[in-house]
């Protein structure tokens, strides 16, 4: 799969919501240089995937406008935010991040669906903005791939619900 090509997402602003850092890191030879381990850059991206991948959590969570959880918005932004994977294919991340070309593929596919429609919406759309789009289902079932394998590789229930981003914050601060 060729590198995902698209505008990077920058920062809301005005937001005071901490998975939306506005700036990214210097980098060296291409990759960026954060202090971040790649366990921790894992637990976001699949943090990211778990939400998108779930219209319940999306209807019970992000459109009841339910604490805890961000919106949208902040999932891509913890999907891309540290990994760049808007500018460049997951597979760069095979030994790290990802277990194997798969997982990475897989990945791919979700991020291009799910940006495609942030672009076309916009980063402040409402959440029902998202959920109504012609290709969220598409973007759901490619987020549901991704999130499936990552999470049976770490031995974890897929059908479990998603952390909230406390939890998450908590899990990644740890060890």
């Amino acid at each position: 799969m060729g590198h995902v090509r698209s505008t990077t997402v920058t920062s809301v602003p005005g937001s005071n919501n901490p998975s939306r850092r506005g700036r990214r890191s210097s980098t060296m030879g291409g990759m960026p240089l954060n202090d971040m381990p790649w366990w921790r850059w894992r637990s976001n991206v699949r943090s990211a995937l778990h939400m998108l991948s779930d219209p319940s959590f999306q209807e019970e969570c992000w459109l009841a406008g339910r604490e805890g959880y961000g919106d949208v918005t902040d999932a891509v932004y913890r999907l891309v935010e540290d990994t760049w994977l808007d500018s460049w294919s997951a597979e760069k991340y095979v030994g790290t991040i990802f277990r194997d070309s798969q997982e990475a593929a897989l990945v791919d596919v979700a991020v291009l669906r799910v940006l495609r429609i942030l672009h076309q919406v916009g980063p402040d759309a409402p959440v029902s903005a998202y959920l109504e789009h012609h290709g969220w289902p598409e973007a759901v079932r490619a987020a549901r791939e991704a999130h499936v394998r990552l999470a049976a590789a770490d031995g974890e229930d897929p059908d479990a619900p998603p952390r909230s981003l406390e939890l998450l914050r908590i899990m990644t601060r740890a060890a």
